[in-house]
């Protein structure tokens, strides 16, 4: 099992970037899958999960309003629309995705890295000022 992350790269504050990731080797059409980040020198940080397509979507406090999480179960990939990118978002983005289905998949769990059983490789976001 793969999660491939991909899309991140250097933008300007203000601007806006897509991250993907895509799943090889199982299908995560019914699991949660999600979006964290860390920072040099930080501990990591949850941005975003998705409890399944067209599903209760989560965000952390510092990404609400800007960023969007959506997925596409058909190519097994999720989403992460950036907007107003703030220098402070600048880290490395991964992604995430839980190996079956919670039925009471909720706020607590979305951010909690350490449910999470697989992980992607990471794409560097970096945003100037």
């Amino acid at each position: 099992v793969q999660l491939q992350a991909s899309g991140g790269g250097l933008v300007q504050a203000g601007g806006s970037l897509r991250l993907s990731c895509a799943a090889s080797g199982r299908t995560f059409s019914t699991n949660p899958m999600g979006w964290f980040r860390q920072a040099p020198g930080k501990e990591r940080e949850f941005v975003a999960a998705i409890r399944r397509s067209g599903g209760n979507t989560y965000y952390g406090d510092s990404v609400k309003g800007r960023f969007t999480i959506s997925r596409e179960n058909a190519k097994n990939t999720v989403f992460l629309q950036m907007n107003s990118l703030k220098p402070e978002d600048t880290a490395v983005y991964y992604c995430a995705a839980y190996s079956q289905p919670v039925v009471s998949f909720n706020t607590y769990l979305a951010g909690d890295f350490r449910k999470y059983d697989y992980w992607g490789h990471g794409t560097l976001v970096t945003v100037s000022s």
